[in-house]
């Protein structure tokens, strides 16, 4: 279990986390199987050379989705937590909550510039929790 801890929206990578904790479950070939324990949030892979990757997806997501005190956003009724409440329940619906990273020779098969991110749709800080599952390979 990782616990992911968040300052408001954005994209918080856990790749080296992930990474130690595979090498340390001595598998050689097998499947990372990670699941976020949350409605507000996502998990993604994405690039994590550029920081302007993460700006830009958060920038998208929010002009998709905007909060509820957006004129376009009247018909949500689900406010009870604030305005980005049910913005974050549909941004999590339209992204994975969980992840299958394939293990070859004990390492991540991530490509060179992928990362392994929460997506954090909620203004507030929160502490996530992912959990994660090494399945062996034959």
């Amino acid at each position: 279990m990782f616990t992911i801890q968040t300052r408001g929206q954005g994209l918080y990578e856990f790749t080296r986390e992930a990474t130690r904790w595979v090498e340390g479950q001595g598998v050689g070939d097998g499947l990372l199987t990670l699941f976020v324990r949350h409605t507000s949030c996502s998990l993604l892979i994405q690039e994590n050379a550029d920081p302007e990757v993460q700006s830009d997806l958060r920038n998208f997501f929010h002009r998709l989705v905007p909060p509820t005190t957006d004129p376009s956003m009247t018909y949500l009724t689900h406010t009870y937590e604030g305005p980005d409440d049910m913005p974050a329940h549909i941004k999590a619906a339209m992204m994975p909550v969980s992840l299958g990273i394939p293990i070859l020779d004990g390492r991540l098969a991530l490509g060179t510039w992928q990362g392994i991110y929460l997506f954090e749709h909620r203004d507030r800080p929160h502490s996530r929790q992912v959990a994660a599952v090494v399945t062996r390979g034959e």
